[in-house]
């Protein structure tokens, strides 16, 4: 486990492998960096480093309650300054929903510092109306049920870690209310995802990894993304348990991904001069 200071804040993350090349990966919204506790492990060599990160407000990083602090912009930013705390100009960056969303606006808007892109589950222009149906409620009962969610969430975190898959869903319920109505409200208030008119400008190699019979996650959102980038692959999934439950196929599509882009990329002169000037 590592961690850094950003504006004041911890941020937490944990790193398997070594090596120069480099792939972030970001959780859902309200998850943890625990949901890539297999991927990251099965991904890593002497070669790779990979590092999961918990964002402000997520996990064992400091969840300040003020919805300020949270938005897709200063998401971005954070992982952009991690970047900087591991000493790399640029990675491959990505992650599952929420993560996918940060790894796009990072793309968009500090696109030096991407060198390709891992998209699951994307949440965008089709899921709008089923985030809006889920959340909102949510939202509502933490600020309304807050007393009875602190208990909950003291009594959910006595629970020892046992079952991978079960501990992801009880990561959710660990999470102590307050801070996690700011991340909602924060996020809620701003926009979810770049324009398509930035996305179409990501010139990244982008690996897009969808599902169907998931209304939160709807696969005509990944299958409308890989027509807006130029440099885009989609991958379907069996579903949203494919990956954690059977990751075998997904892990070789994205080690294989993975060489492709390192195999082509070589950090330019302008995003190693941005990063020693950080430093």
């Amino acid at each position: 486990m590592g961690e850094f200071r950003y504006e004041g804040h911890r941020i937490e993350y944990d790193s398997y492998g070594a090596g120069e090349r480099v792939l972030v990966l970001i959780h859902g919204l309200l998850m943890n960096r625990r949901m890539f506790d297999r991927i990251g492990p099965a991904l890593a060599s002497a070669d790779t480093r990979v590092v999961c990160v918990d964002l402000l407000g997520h996990g064992g990083s400091d969840r300040p309650e003020d919805l300020r602090l949270y938005s897709m912009p200063l998401f971005a930013r954070q992982v952009a300054a991690l970047l900087d705390h591991l000493g790399r100009p640029a990675a491959v960056v990505g992650g599952a929903s929420l993560g996918a969303n940060v790894a796009l606006e990072l793309a968009t808007h500090d696109s030096d510092r991407v060198s390709g892109l891992l998209i699951e589950m994307p949440v965008l222009d089709n899921a709008l109306p089923a985030v809006a149906a889920t959340f909102a409620p949510v939202l509502l009962g933490l600020r309304l049920g807050r007393p009875v969610f602190e208990v909950v969430s003291r009594v959910v975190s006595a629970v020892p870690r046992t079952s991978y898959l079960l501990d992801i869903g009880l990561d959710f319920l660990r999470q102590r209310p307050g801070p996690s109505g700011a991340v909602l409200e924060g996020l809620l208030l701003g926009e979810t995802a770049p324009h398509r008119e930035e996305r179409e400008r990501i010139v990244q190699p982008t690996l897009i990894v969808g599902h169907s019979r998931d209304p939160l996650h709807p696969f005509s959102d990944s299958g409308m993304l890989a027509e807006e980038l130029a440099n885009a692959r989609l991958i379907e999934a069996s579903s949203i348990l494919e990956w954690r439950l059977k990751p075998t196929r997904l892990n070789a599509e994205l080690s294989a991904f993975l060489e492709e882009v390192w195999a082509a990329a070589t950090p330019g002169p302008k995003a190693t001069a941005k990063a020693k000037a950080r430093r």
